[in-house]
C-alpha cells in the first residue's frame, strides 16, 4: 500500500479528538440558546402564575361577592399554567442536565488533546492534504460528509422534531379545556395552528436550504437570487447580490458546488463574523465561474492561518474554511481568503466551467 495512505493511530485519534470536540462546542452553544430561551417561557409563565395565584387569594377573601364561575375558571387556569409551568421546567433541567454532561466530555477531550499536542505537537492534518495526495483527501470528505449529516440530524431534531414535541402539549391542554373552558380551549388551538403555520414555514426554508428543487430546474443564478432574498428576511442583514455575464447551465455536481460554496460562505459570515453588511458576487462571464462573499465582520489573520502558523487558534470557522478549500480542490477549483482581525473577510472561489 502506498505510504500516502499510511496515517499513524496517534494522527487518527487527535483527529478524531479534535473533530469531536469542535462538534461538543457546537452542540454546547446550540442547548445553551435552547436553555436561555426556555427559561424566558419559564419565567414569563411563573409571572402568569404568580398573578392568578394573586388573584384567588382576593377571591378567596370575599367568597361571598364573587361568582362560583369565576372562582371555578380562575382555578382551571391556574392549573393548566401550573402544568405548562411543570412541563417548561422539565424541559429545561434536561437541558441543562445535557449540557452539563457536555461540558464534562469538553473538559475530558481538551485534557487528552493537551497532553497528546503537548508532548509531541503535530502537524495539521489539512496541511499535510496539500502535499500527501489522496489518503488525506478521502479524510477529507469522509468527515465533510458526516459533519453534513451531524448537521442535518440536529437541525431535524432542534427544528421540526422539537415543534412536533411542542403540537403535542399544546393538544394535551387542549383536550383538558374543551369541557371545562371552551374559550380558553378555542384560545390554545388559535395558537397551535399559528405554530404549526410557522413550522410548516421552517420545513420549507430547511427543505430548500438542503436541496432547492429550482437548482436543477432553473440553475445556479435564479436559485442565488432566492436564497439571497431569504437569507436577507430571515437575518438582520443586509446582502447585495451582484450576478455578472450571461446565464448558462453546468454539470450538476458543479452547479451544487457552487451555490453550497455560496451558501457555506453566507453562514459562515452570519455564525461568526457578526456582519452588518454581505456582497455576494456570482461571476458566470469567462472559461471559470466565480463567486465571492464579501462581510464587514470580525476577522482573522488568514495569511498566518493558511501558510500554516495556525498554532493556537481554535476558530470553527477558519475549520469550515479549510474544509470547504479541500472540497473544492478535489474537482480542480480554488478559493482564496483575504482577512485581517480588524477588517472583514472576503471569500473568493472559483470553478473551471469544463471537464
Amino acid at each position: 500500500m502506498s505510504d500516502a495512505f499510511e496515517i499513524s493511530p496517534r494522527d487518527e485519534m487527535i483527529d478524531s479528538l479534535t473533530r469531536e470536540l469542535t462538534g461538543i462546542k457546537r452542540r454546547r452553544s446550540e442547548i445553551q440558546d435552547q436553555i436561555d430561551s426556555m427559561q424566558t417561557s419559564v419565567d414569563r409563565e411563573q409571572g402568569r402564575y404568580t398573578g392568578i395565584a394573586t388573584e384567588l387569594r382576593s377571591m378567596k377573601e370575599n367568597l361571598d361577592t364573587t361568582p362560583r364561575e369565576d372562582i371555578r375558571d380562575k382555578y382551571d387556569e391556574a392549573l393548566d399554567v401550573r402544568f405548562r409551568l411543570a412541563t417548561m421546567r422539565g424541559q429545561l433541567e434536561k437541558f441543562e442536565t445535557n449540557n452539563e454532561y457536555l461540558e464534562q466530555q469538553q473538559k475530558t477531550i481538551s485534557d487528552i488533546l493537551t497532553f497528546l499536542q503537548g508532548s509531541d505537537p503535530l502537524e495539521n492534518l489539512e496541511d499535510g492534504a496539500e502535499g500527501s495526495g489522496g489518503a488525506f483527501d478521502i479524510i477529507g470528505l469522509i468527515r465533510t460528509q458526516e459533519e453534513e449529516r451531524e448537521r442535518l440530524a440536529r437541525a431535524m431534531h432542534d427544528g421540526p422534531a422539537q415543534s412536533l414535541t411542542n403540537f403535542i402539549l399544546q393538544a394535551e391542554i387542549c383536550q383538558r379545556l374543551f369541557d371545562r373552558n371552551p374559550d380558553k380551549a378555542s384560545e390554545e388551538l388559535n395558537n397551535l395552528k399559528s405554530n404549526a403555520s410557522k413550522t410548516f414555514q421552517k420545513v420549507r426554508e430547511f427543505i430548500f436550504d438542503l436541496r432547492p428543487m429550482m437548482l436543477g430546474d432553473l440553475g445556479v443564478a435564479p436559485t442565488v437570487r432566492r436564497y439571497v432574498e431569504a437569507f436577507r428576511e430571515q437575518n438582520d442583514i443586509e446582502v447585495t447580490p451582484e450576478i455578472l455575464g450571461d446565464e448558462r447551465r453546468l454539470e450538476t455536481y458543479r452547479e451544487v458546488m457552487i451555490f453550497r460554496g455560496l451558501q457555506d460562505a453566507m453562514a459562515m459570515a452570519r455564525d461568526y463574523a457578526n456582519p452588518t453588511t454581505l456582497h455576494v458576487t456570482l461571476d458566470m462571464s469567462g472559461s471559470s465561474w466565480r463567486v465571492s462573499v464579501e462581510d464587514d465582520g470580525r476577522g482573522f489573520d488568514a495569511e498566518s492561518i493558511f501558510s500554516g502558523n495556525d498554532e493556537g487558534y481554535n476558530d470553527a470557522r477558519v475549520e469550515q474554511l479549510k474544509m470547504l478549500r479541500n472540497r473544492w480542490e478535489m474537482i480542480g477549483g480554488t478559493i482564496d481568503v483575504s482577512s485581517d482581525e480588524s477588517a472583514g473577510t472576503r471569500i473568493r472561489m472559483e470553478l473551471p466551467s469544463g471537464d
